[in-house]
């Protein structure tokens, strides 16, 4: 399990809080072992959350032209045929992954090919399971094209709390399936917007697993 260079500055700023939790106890407190044990509960509580937040597993993946597989781990929470406006401009099935803050984070390319469009909107920070929220929220757009013409497009959206996306694509950059195109800190949600032809393989309320889930399939 190797931890995520996203969550390097977060485990600074956690590693001197922790310090100055200890220090403050120990120095002005050592007399009351309650408060000292408190200090030291709290540490490791930010020290565990911290660690598990930023984790980034080991996952293997067989690369198939034909899956679309799961770009983040989460929880399945729409399913429905919807007008995509920004890029392609026609009917697409879209697929929403809610991602807890207990979730990966980490944010992987559902497909392989040539990233066509790649594009930050600033926003709201709406609920990430409000129906604006794909629109309103500060989010970031990517269209992946693979070899055989067939077009994905996907979004990392803010949510309340996530109010952190990072995303390392780039028009022109090619895109493998599985590898790493980003990162949302702090929870939120990420959509696919799929051609119509695509056979989905989730259905709603379904537990997605990033890199392994293969969401749905090109006819």
């Amino acid at each position: 399990m190797k931890f995520h260079k996203e969550g390097i500055p977060s485990l600074i700023i956690t590693l001197i809080v922790v310090a100055i939790i200890n220090f403050c106890t120990l120095q002005f407190c050592s007399s009351y072992a309650i408060i000292v044990w408190l200090g030291y509960a709290l540490s490791a509580f930010l020290l565990i959350t911290i660690l598990q937040f930023f984790r980034n597993p080991a996952r293997s993946i067989i690369i198939n032209e034909n899956n679309i597989i799961a770009p983040a781990d989460g929880k399945i929470v729409v399913i429905e045929e919807v007008t995509e406006n920004e890029y392609f401009k026609d009917k697409r099935i879209q697929v929403s992954i809610f991602m807890s803050p207990i979730n990966v984070h980490i944010n992987r390319y559902p497909i392989s090919g040539i990233v066509k469009y790649s594009k930050y909107h600033p926003g709201l920070f709406l609920v990430a399971w409000h129906p604006k929220s794909s629109t309103d929220n500060e989010r970031t757009t990517i269209v992946v094209e693979n070899k055989n013409g067939q077009s994905v497009l996907f979004r990392q959206i803010a949510g309340a709390l996530a109010r952190r996306i990072v995303n390392y694509a780039k028009e022109g950059d090619n895109a493998t399936q599985g590898n790493e195109f980003g990162f949302i800190k702090f929870g939120s949600r990420v959509d696919l917007l799929l051609p119509l032809n695509v056979k989905i393989n989730v259905a709603l309320e379904q537990k997605v697993v990033g890199r392994q889930t293969i969401i749905g399939t090109f006819e």
